[in-house]
C-alpha cells in the first residue's frame, strides 16, 4: 500500500528525477509514520499532521529532501570527507540550507500551485539551482 501511494506521488523511479521524488517521498513518509506498525498507529500519527498548516509542512519537507536528492554534487562533496563528525555537520548544514531555500520559494498559498505541472516544476528546479548556486558560494567559486 505504501508503495502504491509513493508510486502515486512520486511516480516510479525510471529517472533520476522520478528517483529523487521517490526517496523524498519515503523519507516524509518515515518522517510521518516513524515507528508505526499498526494500521491504528499510522491512522493515529496521520491525524497529528492532515492540518492546512501539516500539509504545507510536508510540502516543505519533502521539496527540501527532493532538492537535497536532485543534487549529487552534495554527495560527492561529503565522501571527499574523512572525519565522520565533519561529514555530518556539513550534511546537516546543507539539509538546512536546502530547507530554508525551499521555504523561501514556496508561493504563499502552495494550494494553489500545480505540482505536477510547469509551475511546480519551475518551483523545484528554482531550488536546485539556488542549491548550486549555494555550494559555489561556500566554495568561494560564486562569481
Amino acid at each position: 500500500m505504501l508503495d502504491e501511494l509513493i508510486t502515486f506521488v512520486a511516480g516510479d523511479g525510471n529517472d533520476l528525477d522520478a528517483q529523487a521524488a521517490r526517496d523524498a517521498a519515503c523519507d516524509v513518509l518515515d518522517q510521518i509514520f516513524g515507528d508505526a506498525d499498526t494500521w491504528a498507529e499510522l491512522t493515529d500519527t496521520a491525524g497529528t499532521v492532515v492540518s492546512r498548516d501539516g500539509l504545507v509542512m510536508l510540502l516543505e519537507s519533502f521539496l527540501a529532501r527532493y532538492v537535497y536528492n536532485r543534487v549529487p554534487v552534495i554527495a560527492e562533496r561529503l565522501n571527499r570527507m574523512t572525519d565522520p563528525q565533519m561529514v555530518q555537520r556539513a550534511d546537516d548544514e546543507m539539509r538546512q540550507i536546502i530547507a530554508v531555500m525551499v521555504s523561501v520559494r514556496i508561493p504563499s498559498d502552495p494550494f494553489a500551485v500545480d505540482w505536477a505541472g510547469s509551475e511546480g516544476q519551475q518551483i523545484a528546479d528554482d531550488a536546485v539551482r539556488l542549491t548550486y548556486e549555494a555550494l559555489q558560494g561556500l566554495d568561494g567559486d560564486a562569481q
